[in-house]
C-alpha cells in the first residue's frame, strides 16, 4: 500500500517549488468551494497537465513514446482512470499534443503564446486556465513527465483536499541521501555534514531518510492559486512509493524509463492476464508489406531473422503464435519460411477468425495479444488484451492500440513486441507472488 503523511507547513513555496520568504497570505474562504453555506454539489476539481509543444531537450517530448505509449498517456490514464475528477485537461500549444490528449479522453485547453515561452512559469498557465474556467474551485496539477503515476495516489490526495479539509496537497519522496555544504571554487574552506555526523553513519535501515518533493502533483484550492501560491494555506504532503517517483525531466534518462514503467507502471483498471496466444497480420508487420515477383510470376517476400527468432521465444514460452492475412497469400511461399505457425490468410473479417481461434483454446480476450497495422486491423486491436502496431502502422491502427513499437514491419516490430510481451508477463508473474 502507498503510504500517506500529511503535516502543516511553515513555509509557501513558488510553482518552481523553492522556498519563499515571508508568512502565507491570510486565507479568505472561497465562497465557490461551499464553505459556510448550505448543501451543495461538490467543488469541482480538475485534473490540469501542462504540455506545452516546446522543449530545450527532447522535441515534443509529452507525447514521446515510452514503453510504446505517448508520455503524456501515462499521467491522462492515471487521471481518468481514478474518477476523483469532474474534468480532465491538456493545457496545451500545439496541435499533435492536443490531437493525443483528446485520443485518452481529455479535455483541451489552448493555451496562449504569452503562457507558452521558455520562462513561463506552471503558476502562469494555470491562472490562465482558471481565467477560462469559472466552474473549477480545486486544481490537481499533474506532471506530465511522472509516468509511474497511480490513480490511487490521486485518490488519497482528493480525499486529503475534500475531506481532511487541506487547501494544497503536493508529492514527496523519501531519499536516504547525506548532504554535505558546497564549497565555491577558488575559496578555501571545508565543506561540513549537512545532515549526518561523519562519526557515527547511520545505517539505511536505522534513519528514516528525508522527504524531497518530486514534482509529480501539486494539488491546490482556487483562491490559493489566485493569490499567487500552488502550495499554502493548510498545507500537507502525499508521500509517493519510491519506486512510483519517476521523473523524466530531472533524473532519470528514457531507457532506464520504460524498464520503471514496465515494472511498475499503471496499465489499466482491469489487471493483465498471462498472454497464452499472439495473432500477428502478415503483410506489414511479419513482412515490410513489399511483394517482389519472379519471372515466373512466383511471389516472393522478406522476412526479418529477428522477427522469427521472436517467434521462435514466444512459442518455448508456451504462447501459441498464429498468422492471418485479409490477401490471398500464398501458403506455399508462407511455408517456406518454416515458421511453423498456423494461418489464415484471404480473410474479409480477421476479427471473426480471431474469435474462432480464442474460442478454440478456450481464451478470454485478456490472455490473446494481436500485432496489426492496417484499418482491417482495427477492431481486433480494441478487443484484445495486449495489441501492438509496427512505427510505421496507419494512423488508425496507432489510434486503436495500447504498444507503439520503434521498429517497423518487417524490421523487428515482431520481435519488439514478443520483448514487451514478456516484460509484462514478468510483471503478471510479481503481482500473483506478492
Amino acid at each position: 500500500m502507498d503510504s500517506v503523511e500529511k503535516g502543516a507547513a511553515t513555509s509557501v513555496s513558488n510553482p518552481r517549488g523553492r522556498p519563499s520568504r515571508g508568512r502565507p497570505p491570510k486565507l479568505q474562504r472561497n465562497s465557490r468551494g461551499g464553505q459556510g453555506r448550505g448543501v451543495e454539489k461538490p467543488p469541482h476539481l480538475a485534473a490540469l497537465i501542462l504540455a506545452r509543444g516546446g522543449s530545450k531537450g527532447i522535441p515534443l517530448k509529452n507525447i514521446k513514446h515510452l514503453a510504446g505509449v505517448p508520455l503524456i498517456g501515462w499521467v491522462l490514464r492515471a487521471a481518468l482512470d481514478s474518477g476523483v475528477f469532474q474534468s480532465v485537461w491538456v493545457s496545451t500549444d500545439h496541435d499533435e499534443i492536443e490531437n493525443v490528449a483528446k485520443q485518452f479522453g481529455a479535455q483541451v485547453h489552448r493555451r496562449s503564446s504569452e503562457v507558452s515561452k521558455d520562462n513561463s512559469t506552471s503558476l502562469d498557465a494555470i491562472i490562465e486556465f482558471l481565467n477560462y474556467h469559472n466552474e473549477v474551485d480545486i486544481v490537481g496539477n499533474i506532471q506530465a513527465t511522472s509516468p509511474c503515476l497511480h490513480p490511487t495516489d490521486l485518490q488519497k490526495v482528493a480525499e486529503m483536499i475534500r475531506e481532511e479539509g487541506y487547501d494544497s496537497v503536493f508529492s514527496v519522496v523519501r531519499r536516504h541521501q547525506f548532504r554535505w555544504s558546497e564549497i565555491q571554487k577558488g575559496v578555501r574552506e571545508v565543506t561540513e555534514p549537512l545532515n549526518l555526523n561523519p562519526a557515527k553513519r547511520p545505517r539505511r535501515q536505522d534513519w528514516d531518510g528525508e522527504l524531497y518533493e518530486n514534482g509529480s502533483f501539486y494539488f491546490a484550492k482556487r483562491h490559493l492559486i489566485e493569490m499567487g501560491y500552488l502550495q499554502g494555506g493548510k498545507m500537507a504532503y502525499y508521500e509517493m512509493r519510491a519506486e512510483h517517483s519517476v521523473d523524466i525531466d530531472v533524473d532519470i534518462d528514457w531507457p532506464i524509463a520504460e524498464q520503471r514503467v514496465l515494472r511498475y507502471g499503471y496499465f489499466g483498471k482491469e489487471k493483465l492476464k498471462e498472454i497464452k496466444l499472439l495473432v500477428c497480420n502478415i503483410d506489414g508487420c511479419l513482412t515490410n508489406g513489399h511483394i517482389y515477383v519472379s519471372g515466373d510470376q512466383k511471389e516472393i517476400i522478406s522476412y526479418d531473422v529477428k522477427d522469427a527468432i521472436g517467434i521462435s521465444l514466444l512459442k518455448k514460452s508456451g504462447i501459441e503464435v498464429r498468422l492471418i492475412s485479409e490477401r490471398a497469400c500464398s501458403k506455399q511461399t508462407l511455408s517456406s519460411l518454416k515458421l511453423d505457425c498456423k494461418m489464415e490468410v484471404n480473410v474479409p473479417d480477421k476479427l471473426a477468425v480471431l474469435d474462432e481461434w480464442r474460442k478454440e483454446m478456450g481464451l478470454c480476450w485478456k490472455e490473446v495479444a494481436y500485432l496489426g497495422n492496417e484499418v482491417s486491423d482495427e477492431e481486433c486491436l480494441k478487443k484484445v488484451g495486449l495489441s501492438g502496431v509496427p512505427a510505421d502502422a496507419c494512423s488508425t491502427a496507432q489510434k486503436a492500440v495500447g504498444y507503439i513499437c520503434k521498429c517497423n514491419g518487417g524490421r523487428g516490430a515482431l520481435r519488439e513486441f514478443a520483448e514487451h510481451i514478456f516484460l509484462l508477463m514478468e510483471k503478471v508473474i510479481n503481482s500473483c507472488q506478492k
